[in-house]
Order: structure tokens, then C-alpha cells, then sequence
């Protein structure tokens, strides 16, 4: 019966980390419903800054933005949103694939790359695979706050700000439902106009105070925080969700699992016991 005492052990190491799966599917819908809550109420504050810019892009100002400059591209920059942790599916290497693909196409064209990444899962994946990161922001937390991104946000507009690059994508995970993620590679700047299919027929100008640079630059950078927060409320969301999803499976797979192994070791039993029957018969059977 040393097989069925093995048996019994593994289907009781099994159930225990059935528990676990479960919970931490419980805990990630929860957490799910939460993040959903923080991207609804970021969209609101993105969509009004949009139509302002929207109408900026198309104004003309008396002062010409560095943030709308448009040049020859040499290097570019990339901010990689991914979680902090793992045990969430295939979520964040879908996106760091998307994002090597693009990096092998622009080498190809003699264009570098950079990495700004949030999430300690995108800062142990370029930095293993020798990217160069110019800032890192990790351990947001599942309430994460402007005001912890302010660093890495700052870095890499001030390199674009100082030609240093001369393109910045953003890369996050879209939240599309429950089931489905779609990795998500999105320019931020340049800024460039939001509606093209839109023709107004006439040009505009705004009165600023104290002046037009101040309050451009500081409204345009704005804009490039709130893009990048909203970006990574969607990615928390998603998180949840793939990390709910991928614990429903370990915990389907771990039931499937213990019923393979709960029927191998009947048989094992039954098999003993017909044995010892066996042995039983013919002992007698003998006297």
C-alpha cells in the first residue's frame, strides 16, 4: 500500500493548493471590481483634458509648444506598464513581445530604444534583457497615486523636452471585458491632433495668464500624466481580471487532477484488497 499512502499524500497537497487558488481568485475579483471603479472615475478627468487639447492642437497660439515639435527620429522612448506581480496568465508578456517586435522594427530603421517601466515585472524583464531604463517606478500598490509616477513622468518628458529622444509611446494592457486584455502601444508625444477627421473652419486663439508658456506647459504636462494614469488604472484592472481568470483554471485543473488521482488510487485499493482476498482463499484452500 505504498503507493496509495503516496497517492493520498499528493491528492492532500493537491486540495491545499486548490484552497489557495481559491481564494486568491475571490481576492483578485474583488480587487477587480475596485480597479474597475478607479478606471471609471479616471476616464471623466481624461476625456475633458482631451477636448481641451483637442482644441489647443487646432488653436494658434502665441506661443509654439515643444511638446507638439516634430522631428527626425532617432531614439525612442517607451513607458511599459506591467504588474508587480506574477500568478496573473500571460498578460504581461503579451505586452513586452508587442514591445520587442517594435523595438527590432525601429533598430532595423538605425532608431533606438529606452524603457521607462512601472511594475517590477517589466523592470526584471529589460533589464535582464539589457534595455536601456531610464527611470522605474514600482510596488504602486492596488490604489496607486499621481503623485508616485510624478518621478518617472518627469524623466522622460524632460529627455524628450531636451532632444534627447524624440518619440514617447506609452504600453499598457486595455481592459475589454473580464476574459480579454489587449495589449496596447499608444504615442503621447509628440502630442499631435486627437481629431483628424475633423475639419473646423475657423482658427482660434485663448488669452492666458500670467502668460501663454507657463500655462501651456504646465496644462500639456497635464495631459501626459493624466494619459499615463489612466493607462495604468486600465492595467491594474486587468490585472485583477487575468489573475482571476488564470486562478479559476489552476483550481479547475487541481479538481481534474485530484479526480485522475482519487481513481488511481481506488484502483490500487481495490487491487490490494482483491489480493489479500487471494492469499486469504488459498491459505485456506491449503489446510
Amino acid at each position: 500500500m505504498s503507493g496509495s499512502k503516496e497517492i493520498r499524500s499528493q491528492i492532500k497537497s493537491i486540495k491545499n493548493t486548490q484552497k489557495i487558488t481559491k481564494a486568491m481568485e475571490m481576492v483578485a475579483a474583488s480587487k477587480m471590481r475596485k480597479a474597475q471603479n478607479q478606471m471609471n472615475k479616471a476616464r471623466p478627468y481624461a476625456e475633458k483634458i482631451m477636448n481641451v487639447i483637442e482644441h489647443l492642437s487646432y488653436a494658434h497660439p502665441e506661443y509654439s509648444s515643444a511638446f507638439f515639435e516634430k522631428r527626425e527620429i532617432r531614439k525612442r522612448a517607451y513607458i511599459i506598464i506591467s504588474s508587480d506581480r506574477g500568478l496573473c496568465g500571460g498578460l504581461n508578456n503579451n505586452l513586452f513581445k508587442k514591445v520587442i517586435e517594435l523595438t527590432v522594427e525601429s533598430h532595423q530603421k538605425n532608431i533606438s530604444s529606452c524603457f521607462s517601466v512601472i511594475g517590477n515585472k517589466s523592470l526584471n524583464f529589460f533589464q535582464r534583457s539589457g534595455g536601456e531604463v531610464i527611470a522605474k517606478t514600482t510596488h504602486l500598490g492596488d490604489s496607486p497615486k499621481i503623485e508616485q509616477l510624478l518621478g518617472t513622468i518627469k524623466t522622460t518628458i524632460d529627455k524628450f523636452l531636451g532632444k534627447e529622444i524624440d518619440e514617447v509611446y506609452v504600453s499598457y494592457n486595455k481592459f475589454v471585458n473580464t476574459v480579454t486584455q489587449e495589449p496596447q502601444i499608444q504615442k503621447i508625444l509628440p502630442i499631435s491632433k486627437l481629431v483628424k477627421s475633423k475639419d473646423y473652419e475657423h482658427y482660434w486663439d485663448y488669452i492666458y495668464e500670467p502668460d501663454a508658456k507657463e500655462v501651456l506647459e504646465a496644462l500639456f504636462t497635464r495631459y501626459i500624466e493624466s494619459l499615463i494614469y489612466r493607462a495604468i488604472v486600465e492595467n491594474l484592472a486587468c490585472e485583477q481580471a487575468s489573475r482571476m481568470v488564470a486562478m479559476k483554471a489552476a483550481s479547475d485543473n487541481a479538481a481534474d487532477l485530484i479526480d485522475e488521482l482519487q481513481l488511481i488510487y481506488n484502483k490500487n485499493r481495490q487491487a490490494a484488497i482483491t489480493q489479500e482476498i487471494s492469499e486469504i482463499i488459498s491459505g485456506a484452500a491449503a489446510l
